[in-house]
């Protein structure tokens, strides 16, 4: 289920990425010993008072030559058309400035909640400067120090408070997937083509999301998926396509709701840095990937154009070795009518659970390959592990010293439950936890 979005928008110097960072906590740091996996700082989730929401940093808008630059005008409608509450940043230091009045007009025509932070007041003396910031005629300011965390348990009670009303929980039962990659990979295509691809199209519903429109659509075997289209987000122009940070929150957007996400890639283009950034999120959030090649239709091939992109592939998408690949042909229709097997495959594989004795035979198989290591002369024990989630399957690793678990022997482990079992499609968790 998607998450709502809070947009923090501002002119620069005023704190947004420092309370970005304050409100997001520890969640910030993408913590992964793997190569190649994104580490961007813009986009991540936030909680508070159990209430869970994604946080965007949109930072970098410049404002020091008139007519303000575009970027203020691209910023703040990504803001505007993306956010269900944005946070507004101002300097408590340097006053109102033209640029604050500038974005204030357009975030005041949104309607929609916005929250008023004067950041950089340190001390209580500067509260009583703050008053000038209701000329933005944008409600109260709350007055903040994101350095020194002073006044964001306000700022997050605000959002709180404004964040929309939780849904109920979607059938279980329905497969969700979704495209995403860059522009022009032919995701559009690829969604005409799989709906004509021998389906019946039960109904097109409204996403819980604004903007997006999801296709429910059912198999010849009877199983139901619901294709979550983010393409109906394009109708306002070119700020979207223009800019990157849009395309993200996009396709976060649609990571949070899906069980399946199809990572596509342009044969015609190759691999770009954008796709990695983009599979990236999908991999952390512990969804199913599928890495699709479109447009395979129209390059040049011999015996051994296959094996070179599935080695190229597996190069620059190393934490992705897991996914399956598959090259396609939105135009031809080549190999279409395999994804939605391949689909459901991945959603068992992301459902599987494992009884803990036979996880804790092949724990003890492992150890027996491979002792577990030591150091500074103490050895790591395992004493059992444990399958404590699916969408992604989690396991806990019970041990003496969680210090002494190296990631290089936790991914070990990783590979050999890999081996033992059947997770194509899908990553899984491995966390050591010290036995009390």
């Amino acid at each position: 289920m998607a998450l709502p979005t809070v947009a923090i928008v501002g002119r620069p110097n005023v704190g947004k990425s420092t309370l970005f960072n304050r409100i997001a906590g520890e969640r910030i740091s993408i913590v992964e010993d793997v190569e190649g996996v994104t580490r961007d700082r813009i986009y991540t989730n936030a909680e508070w008072l159990n209430r869970k929401f994604s946080i965007i940093d949109t930072g970098g808008i410049d404002d020091v030559d008139a007519p303000f630059m575009e970027q203020i005008k691209h910023q703040a409608e990504i803001a505007m058309t993306e956010a269900d509450v944005i946070v507004f940043v101002v300097s408590g230091k340097e006053g109102v400035t033209d640029a604050d009045e500038y974005v204030s007009k357009m975030l005041y025509r949104t309607h929609k909640p916005v929250i008023l932070a004067v950041n950089k007041v340190d001390n209580p003396e500067m509260r009583n400067d703050i008053y000038d910031f209701y000329s933005l005629g944008l409600g109260d300011p709350y007055p903040v120090s994101s350095v020194h965390g002073i006044g964001t348990g306000d700022i997050l009670d605000a959002i709180v408070e404004n964040l929309p009303e939780e849904l109920g929980e979607e059938n279980p039962n329905i497969i969700r997937f979704s495209l995403i990659g860059r522009p022009n990979v032919g995701k559009s295509s690829l969604i005409n083509a799989i709906l004509g691809e021998e389906r019946v199209i039960a109904s097109p519903i409204a996403g819980t999301t604004r903007d997006a429109i999801d296709t429910h659509f059912v198999d010849s075997d009877g199983q139901e998926f619901t294709m979550i289209d983010t393409a109906g987000m394009r109708k306002s122009g070119k700020v979207y396509e223009n800019t990157e940070k849009y395309s993200v929150m996009r396709a976060m957007r649609a990571i949070d709701r899906s069980d399946v996400v199809l990572m596509v890639i342009n044969a015609e283009e190759g691999i770009r840095e954008y796709d990695k950034r983009i599979a990236g999120f999908a991999h952390e959030a512990g969804k199913g990937i599928i890495i699709v090649v479109n447009k395979w239709d129209t390059i040049k091939k011999d015996n051994h154009t296959v094996s070179k992109w599935e080695d190229d592939i597996r190069n620059h998408f190393q934490y992705l070795s897991y996914a399956p690949i598959i090259f396609v042909s939105a135009v031809s229709k080549q190999r279409l009518n395999k994804l939605p097997n391949m689909i459901k495959s991945i959603s068992q594989s992301q459902n599987t659970r494992i009884p803990s004795a036979v996880l804790n035979d092949v724990i003890m198989d492992a150890i027996a390959i491979n002792p577990t290591p030591t150091d500074k002369g103490k050895r790591l024990k395992i004493f059992y592990a444990t399958q404590v989630a699916v969408k992604p399957p989690t396991f806990v690793v019970f041990v003496n010293e969680e210090e002494l678990m190296h990631f290089s022997y936790l991914r070990f482990l990783e590979n050999q439950i890999r081996q033992a079992f059947v997770f194509e499609g899908t990553p899984i968790h491995l966390i050591a936890r010290k036995r009390k």
